[in-house]
């Protein structure tokens, strides 16, 4: 019972496991397949999976490359996604494809930790390879233009953005990389070709009737000329934008420009006149983030200082180490949240799972004890069954016996005078009366008359074996003293009882044991006598001239 027990276990868990597994590679697919176009939907969709139940370095592989790819997607912090090495190291040699965008999304994880090197390294390692397919090159292409725009890698970013604009055909994303082409030629000194780029696109603005794109690069446009030494010009462009009612968030910035403008023509009063203005103008505004428009201005204000005193006082320089401090701090501030944030959900997720989870268990576990309380039933039934025929068997034996006793009364044979004999010595009214069913006291009544003197034993085996010697010229004597130390006591009385001309059956009621367990030990005695298979035992020791 115990076996069955844990088989039923093993092959439910066996069967648990297998479900999960089977069930974890269907939802994995499906958000593999929609994570690039709704990755909410694909993260509701993973969210139904535990962890700790994938088995598999597969389905491993596989969850944790849709789990990174669904945080680039949301634009969320990807430096939880450590685990994507795995499946980076994973799809190595294994799949092109998935190696490519585990690659991409580890190095995009290692530059959220701070890894930007490594990240750039891995990066550029991957887009020198011959044989990547174009969407998953262009995907490799964006996280590089991100990383390296944000360490100010901007040379080598142009030959990037310049392979993006011939492989993606996207018209959205075609405006976005020519932008980022700009302001790449921008901060790595090619102002003529920024200005032809920036110009480019207030053109295609203009012409779409995009009024905000079009607001962007002519906003843009200030900065550019302001670093080509164009100073006069970029002025104008800021008068033009103040004569036409620009958004009031915007005219601090504005005004700055102007202050900038008019600090490197070296009229220092006229910046400081206008800096003045467009603090005054940031203050007033709730909707101007204060910390992004001080990182520009404290430095101003530091250089405007210094020209007015002919040098910087400390105070001053602490202001502009604050300003650049709280923008650090901001930006820290705003990746703890989004950490926080994705913490939540993932809290959340798992909140529900344990719920689900349990109530999986609950019914698990009273599916296993229906099933338990079944088998037992079942078992019960069986072995009661088994009971029943085996006594119905040992009945219809003592029968047989009994029958073939009182048929030959009379006038017995040498044979049946040793059965009678036998019988008288075995105690077959101790073993009836043992089992006072009515069939038995019908049994009992019939050989009652009988002599018994077992004295209380169920079998005097010692005058067995007297009877055995005195008929079969001392058999059971040479038995035990040539095998006593081979055989049991229990075959030694198989044995003698073979010798008698008792049947398996017959033998199995006289000494209280089934016939299959006779079945055994008879095989048993073959062995540790060397019987040939199809050879009778007791012939085989009578022939033995040994023994």
């Amino acid at each position: 019972m115990r076996r069955i027990f844990l088989i039923i276990i093993t092959l439910t868990l066996i069967s648990v496991s297998c479900s999960h597994s089977e069930r974890y590679r269907q939802i994995l697919s499906d958000a593999e397949r929609i994570v690039h176009t709704n990755p909410d939907s694909a993260l509701t969709l993973i969210n139904d999976i535990e962890p700790a139940d994938i088995k598999t370095d597969s389905l491993k592989a596989l969850y944790y490359l849709v789990k990174a790819s669904i945080h680039k997607e949301k634009e969320n912090s990807m430096a939880s996604d450590s685990l994507v090495r795995f499946s980076f190291e994973y799809y190595k040699n294994r799949d092109r494809n998935r190696f490519a965008q585990s690659a991409d999304l580890y190095a995009l994880h290692q530059f959220w930790v701070g890894e930007r090197r490594h990240s750039l390294e891995l990066l550029d390692s991957m887009i020198s390879l011959k044989d990547i397919p174009d969407r998953l090159m262009i995907g490799l292409l964006q996280s590089r233009m991100e990383v390296g725009g944000a360490g100010f890698d901007c040379e080598r970013n142009i030959g990037y953005i310049k392979r993006l604009l011939e492989l993606d055909n996207n018209s959205i994303n075609q405006l976005e990389y020519k932008y980022q082409l700009c302001e790449n030629y921008q901060f790595a000194g090619h102002q003529e070709e920024a200005l032809a780029m920036i110009e480019e696109l207030i053109e295609y603005a203009r012409t779409n009737h995009l009024e905000n794109d079009e607001y962007q690069y002519q906003y843009e446009k200030i900065g550019i000329i302001e670093e080509s030494g164009r100073y006069e010009e970029s002025n104008s462009l800021v008068d033009y934008f103040l004569e036409h009612d620009p958004h009031p968030s915007a005219i601090p910035f504005l005004r700055f420009w102007k202050a900038l403008n008019y600090f490197n023509i070296g009229n220092f009063a006229l910046s400081a006149q206008e800096l003045s203005i467009a603090d005054s103008c940031a203050e007033n505004r709730n909707d101007v983030d204060k910390n992004y428009y001080n990182s520009f201005a404290v430095p101003l204000h530091g250089f405007l200082e210094y020209r007015k005193n002919g040098n910087i006082s400390l105070n001053q320089l602490a202001k502009i180490n604050n300003s650049q401090h709280e923008q650090l701090n901001r930006m820290e501030s705003t990746r703890q949240e989004t950490e926080q944030n994705m913490l939540k959900q993932e809290n959340l997720a798992l909140n529900l799972k344990v719920q689900n989870e349990r109530k999986t268990a609950i019914i698990i576990i009273l599916g296993l004890t229906a099933i338990i309380i079944g088998l037992t039933a079942i078992w019960s039934v069986q072995k009661r069954k088994r009971k029943i025929l085996e006594a119905e068997e040992r009945s219809e034996t003592l029968q047989k016996m009994i029958d073939e006793m009182n048929s030959s009364a009379s006038s017995p044979t040498e044979n049946e005078k040793l059965r009678r004999a036998m019988l008288q010595q075995l105690g077959i009214i101790k073993m009836v009366a043992e089992t006072p069913t009515e069939q038995n006291q019908e049994i009992l009544r019939k050989i009652s008359s009988i002599d018994n003197d077992t004295k209380g034993a169920l079998v005097n085996w010692n005058n067995v074996y007297d009877i055995i010697d005195n008929l079969y010229s001392g058999f059971y004597s040479r038995l035990h003293k040539s095998y006593g130390e081979v055989l049991t006591e229990r075959e030694e009385q198989i044995i003698v009882l073979m010798t008698a001309g008792f049947s398996t059956k017959e033998i199995g009621v006289i000494t209280a044991q089934t016939t299959a367990t006779i079945y055994v030990r008879k095989t048993s005695i073959r062995k540790k006598l060397g019987v040939p298979e199809k050879e009778d035992i007791v012939t085989f020791l009578r022939d033995k001239s040994a023994f």
